[in-house]
């Protein structure tokens, strides 16, 4: 009996530590944004090339609308959003609709033609010919884009998608407002994400910029403020301007994840011009290739981000910057990303160096064989000092065709998610109005001025 009661007394002595020990991490599970896709085998998904930020001279592009279309069918995209500044996108054999903001184009002798209907059939049945013969698989038409905020200096740029027709049409915006084009899609029922963050920070001067945390704190607050907002580009058209959009994009998923909110990242050519098209793009793992299943996707987080040009970073890389755009090397690619456990695989094709990354920093890197695409890669955060506390992990392949990197694979330990709550003190009131201040357009233009007399 007083073994049976030492036991007894012990275990309940030993209880709470142990609901402890678990709470703060000591046990947690990978929660895989590509949980759901079929790698292999006959229900295989497949993968497909998409873009969602995409200008034609509907607004300020250089290429007509049917030339960007086409071009972006020649090049081997599965699926094209167009995405004009303030201008909802229709159907490509449709008469776009003509803002007076944009009517210079016709001045500069270009035009805005959209596809006829039999060219319309023929690209999104993929009977169109590329080099004399038919490309044999459509590119799907996403309708109802619009890059808002059309008419701003500071560039403060949201992507809105699935909007209804003319929802944002001639919406010219406000200047360092992003919330209010954010608004304007979740009122009309679609979705959006935040273009080129490192554009509107001007984070090309300074890595340190991402890192700000009034400059993290301002991009989180909106993410969490709106469900509909789902994320931000990490990854957009040659990555000059934003090349450390990834570090900001770490920097956010650590500010959000703790309540609950996971940061998708987007990457995109925002094509002006025929050298944009094959820059930076994404591959959505899907069973089949429809609008629907796009934006179901672009929810889940079920894809990849890839550019083929980016600038050297020394915090998480490349240690060299590199430019292979319309070359012939094949971008790296993930043909399976599983988890089991705590046990991370990856199998790539064309790919020789992965790495991966945890709470913004580099915790694992391993060059590969690209030519063995049967090769499993394993990452075993049990044998990763401090993996317990990590918030998310995710893994990012290179390779002679470029970057391709994996959404955040969030750590959950079982603690329920913070609730967020506006700061409503009277420093962020202050803020605010000063915010509005700085945001005024005249006020805009006098800085403007003022940095390029600097210069």
């Amino acid at each position: 009996m007083k073994k049976t009661l030492c036991i007894f007394l012990c275990v309940v002595l030993l209880c709470p530590a142990l609901l402890a020990f678990a709470a703060d991490g000591g046990d947690y599970r990978i929660v895989s944004p590509y949980a759901d896709v079929i790698w292999d085998g006959e229900n295989a998904w497949g993968a497909y090339k998409g873009n969602l930020h995409t200008h034609s001279t509907v607004s300020d592009a250089e290429m007509d609308l049917n030339e960007m279309i086409l071009e972006h069918y020649k090049q081997g995209f599965d699926f094209l959003a167009m995405t004009d500044h303030g201008v909802t996108g229709k159907a490509w054999n449709e008469e776009p609709t003509h803002l007076p903001l944009y009517l210079y184009q016709y001045l500069l002798g270009r035009k805005m033609t959209p596809l006829t209907d039999e060219e319309f059939k023929a690209v999104t049945s993929g009977t169109y010919p590329v080099d004399g013969e038919a490309r044999g698989r459509g590119m799907t038409c996403v309708v109802g884009g619009n890059e808002l905020n059309a008419l701003t200096l500071t560039k403060c740029h949201v992507n809105g998608m699935f909007l209804p027709p003319h929802a944002g049409d001639n919406y010219l915006g406000y200047e360092n407002d992003h919330e209010g084009a954010v608004r304007l899609a979740d009122k009309a029922g679609g979705i959006s994400f935040i273009n080129h963050p490192g554009d509107w920070l001007q984070s090309n001067r300074g890595i340190e910029i991402v890192s700000d945390p009034e400059n993290v704190r301002y991009f989180a607050d909106i993410l969490l403020k709106y469900d509909t907002c789902l994320g931000m580009e990490v990854f957009n058209e040659r990555n000059h301007v934003t090349a450390y959009d990834r570090v900001l994009w770490d920097n956010v998923l650590m500010y959000c994840l703790p309540y609950g909110k996971r940061v998708i990242g987007f990457s995109n050519n925002d094509a002006h011009y025929y050298e944009h098209v094959d820059s930076s793009y994404s591959v959505f793992m899907m069973p089949e290739n429809t609008v629907d299943q796009i934006r179901k996707t672009m929810h889940s987080g079920a894809f990849f981000c890839v550019t083929r040009e980016l600038r050297n970073n020394d915090l998480i890389g490349p240690a060299e910057e590199f430019d292979v755009r319309y070359s012939e090397a094949p971008y790296p690619m993930f043909r399976e990303l599983s988890v089991d456990g705590h046990t991370l695989t990856v199998r790539a094709k064309d790919c020789t160096n992965i790495q991966w990354i945890a709470n913004g920093k580099v915790i694992a890197k391993k060059a590969v064989d690209g030519s063995n695409t049967d090769m499993d890669y394993v990452l075993d955060l049990d044998k990763i000092e401090g993996a317990e506390d990590f918030l998310y992990v995710r893994c990012e392949l290179f390779g002679e065709g470029g970057c391709t990197l994996s959404q955040a694979l969030v750590i959950d330990n079982g603690t329920a998610p913070k609730t967020y709550t506006p700061d409503t003190s009277v420093r962020a009131k202050a803020q605010t109005l000063w915010h509005k201040f700085t945001s005024l357009r005249i006020f805009v233009l006098i800085q403007l001025i003022i940095d390029e007399l600097k210069h």
